[in-house]
């Protein structure tokens, strides 16, 4: 009976224990509830006001421009133009080279032969007139002798000979025929004389130049010996020149359509316009050289002083034009990873970078396919300046604190 009296004791201890447990639990979930419910409302306060903050931040330094002053700007070399659509050529892009135009140079022979003697220092690119002596040529103390002694020799005699037949003739001592050839070798022997006797003198035949213009090249040295005709100084005047393209033949079927050229040399990275030149268009090839994959495409144009013949050039061939497109100065490009950048102007001191997709370039300008619209204030002069106020700028991009 103690037992069982004893064992409902302690389970109404037990009992009791677990409700008082209970309790306390609930109680606890409901404080616990209770703070991170309170903390809950606080964080979203403090969430709200640093969304707030942060996407005001976030506005005023992800729009991507860049502050650069006016005084800064205009001491950079910055020049800003509105977009502005218009004309514009398809281009066949390829190279070529500048040539010297055909009755634009001479070549000084030699009238006799002998050994080249330089009269004066002559050089490559010097400048000389029509007439200017270029070098002597000497035949002393050789086998053949002296040919100008010898046509002197010549002349005097068959002019002895023809003014005594002119004598006799009259009289019928002579027939006509016999003074017919005495003439005819009197006037021969004439004419070779003048001929070497006009630039003769004690030191030999002095060779002159046939034009005016520049040396273009030497084509003998101080002590060679050469004959009768052989080339001795190529002189050219450069005024027209030639502008050969050689031109891939995939192209062929649009070289009916070449209009005109622009092209750049490789010592100044100065393209030249042919219709500022005078240029025109000879001709262009109906088939490729042989052994070569190319059609040649020729252009005369005037030299205005720093072309430079023999040289190799890239060409931009002009064809088929087009209206209503957006093209900018190559100097409004910028190149980052392969992908090419211009820089607008959003107000007097505020610039924006800006990608675009580039189409045709003629050497001059660039084709823009997307990007740009007219009517942009575009940087067309100093973009590099620009970029890298960019990337240098500390102060947040067009923020309301300036």
């Amino acid at each position: 009976m103690k037992k069982l009296i004893f064992l409902g004791v302690l389970v109404a201890l037990s009992l009791g224990s677990c409700q008082n447990k209970s309790a306390h639990d609930h109680d606890g979930h409901n404080h616990e509830t209770e703070n991170h419910d309170h903390e809950a409302e606080l964080h979203e306060g403090h969430d709200h006001d640093g969304h707030n903050h942060e996407a005001e931040e976030g506005h005023s330094a992800g729009s991507g421009e860049i502050v650069l002053p006016p005084a800064k700007a205009q001491a950079a070399g910055v020049e800003v133009s509105t977009v502005e659509a218009g004309a514009f050529h398809q281009v066949i892009k390829t190279s070529g080279q500048v040539l010297a135009a055909q009755g634009d140079e001479s070549v000084a022979v030699a009238t006799v032969a002998g050994v080249v003697s330089f009269r004066n220092k002559v050089v490559e690119g010097m400048q000389v007139g029509k007439g200017t002596p270029l070098l002597t040529l000497s035949s002393q103390n050789m086998a053949e002798g002296d040919p100008v002694q010898k046509a002197r020799i010549a002349y005097e005699v068959s002019k002895k000979e023809y003014e005594r037949m002119k004598a006799l003739v009259a009289s019928k001592i002579v027939s006509e025929k016999e003074f017919a050839q005495a003439e005819q070798a009197y006037e021969n022997a004439r004419i070779s004389y003048e001929a070497v006797a006009r630039n003769h003198t004690p030191q030999g035949q002095t060779v002159v130049s046939p034009i005016g213009g520049y040396v273009k090249s030497l084509l003998v040295k101080e002590g060679d010996y050469v004959t009768v005709g052989q080339p001795l100084v190529s002189i050219t005047q450069n005024r027209r020149l030639f502008l050969r393209a050689d031109v891939s033949e995939k192209y062929y079927n649009a070289l009916p359509s070449v209009a005109s050229a622009n092209f750049c040399t490789p010592y100044n990275n100065k393209v030249y316009a042919l219709k500022e030149l005078g240029g025109r268009l000879l001709s262009y090839g109906k088939a490729s050289g042989e052994g070569s994959y190319y059609v040649p495409v020729t252009f005369e144009f005037d030299n205005k002083g720093d072309v430079v013949p023999g040289s190799f050039v890239e060409i931009y061939l002009l064809t088929t034009p087009m209206e209503g497109v957006i093209s900018v100065p190559r100097s409004a490009l910028t190149e980052e990873q392969g992908s090419y950048f211009v820089y607008l102007q959003l107000d007097e001191e505020c610039y924006q970078k800006q990608l675009v997709t580039l189409g045709a370039d003629d050497g001059e300008r660039v084709q823009v396919l997307t990007g740009l619209h007219a009517g942009d204030r575009l940087v067309t002069k100093g973009a590099y300046q620009v970029k890298l106020a960019g990337a240098t700028n500390a102060i947040p991009a067009h923020s309301h604190e300036h």
